[in-house]
């Protein structure tokens, strides 16, 4: 049975060459949290005494704003990161799926790309091989995919990525959202990939600033906030929180009615309202994509 277990967990970084600004800049950057001052090293505490237990089936959001330290609690859950007090146990295979151009060469093909990268999940040779024609189609990049990497664009990465993290079974999906590169008619093709990518998935932990699809494959939300757990509870009461509106009331009709009943009937009337006067007008390209 797949699992995640953090308790009192904390990750810090020391930083010795302090007097340089610019590293400390970009080392908070990178893991978020704050610089403690209580040592003669500079430490950043990036995750303090977070506690955290998921089981098969929970669809968790991660939400904060930059820096708050959701990157480096994917990390600690997919073992990129140590904790350095407390303790991450994590039970299963896990899909780290939060730098989509991490396992990619800019100097080989697509074709040679999607095979390295399923080796980076966790896959053989011969189960990426057989995925090949099915990312190929998804992907639509055509003659490009025998082109290196390197002539492609943001947004052709963008859909190599995905049809190769798409095509996976994980037990435990670790996601942090990249995907804002592609067009709006892509995502929409996309979004059906990756709920069906989170249906097959044990557990999912989704770190994005996009309600609309936090809304559509999560049911819980933690919120950090400078490195520690600000609120973890169901995911319409945690967004409501942090952003000071209910989230349901800035989707779409559209979004509405691809949530179902189940979700939907909890929506406010000032939303169905809402949603009713944007089909009156026409909606600026891209606004469903959250973002």
């Amino acid at each position: 049975m797949v699992s995640i277990d953090v308790r009192n967990a904390y990750v810090d970084f020391p930083i010795f060459d302090a007097k340089t600004r610019s590293m400390k800049k970009r080392v908070l950057g990178k893991v978020g949290g704050k610089i403690g001052s209580d040592s003669k090293v500079p430490i950043v505490e990036a995750l303090q005494d977070v506690n955290l237990q998921l089981r098969d089936g929970d669809r968790l959001a991660l939400v904060g704003h930059n820096g708050a330290g959701k990157s480096t609690l994917l990390r600690l859950l997919s073992g990129i990161y140590e904790p350095t007090r407390g303790s991450a146990r994590v039970r299963g295979k896990v899909a780290p799926v939060f730098d989509l151009g991490v396992g990619m060469d800019p100097e080989t093909s697509g074709f040679e790309n999607i095979i390295v990268r399923g080796l980076f999940l966790g896959k053989s040779r011969r189960e990426m091989e057989k995925r090949l024609d099915d990312i190929a189609e998804f992907t639509e990049l055509g003659d490009y995919l025998a082109m290196p990497l390197r002539t492609y664009s943001t947004g052709m990465r963008v859909r190599l990525a995905l049809g190769v993290v798409t095509s996976i079974d994980p037990e435990i999906l670790i996601l942090d959202e990249g995907l804002g590169a592609v067009d709006a008619s892509f995502m929409n093709k996309a979004r059906d990939r990756l709920k069906d990518l989170v249906k097959r998935s044990g557990i999912l932990v989704f770190a994005s600033h996009s309600d609309e699809l936090l809304l559509e494959l999560c049911d819980q939300a933690m919120w950090m906030d400078e490195g520690r757990v600000r609120e973890h509870g169901r995911l319409r009461e945690v967004l409501t929180e942090y952003k000071g509106r209910d989230p349901f009331q800035n989707v779409s009709r559209e979004v509405l009615e691809r949530l179902g009943q189940a979700k939907a009937k909890d929506a406010p009337a000032a939303s169905a309202d809402a949603a009713d006067s944007a089909a009156d007008s026409p909606a600026p390209a891209g606004s469903t994509n959250g973002g």
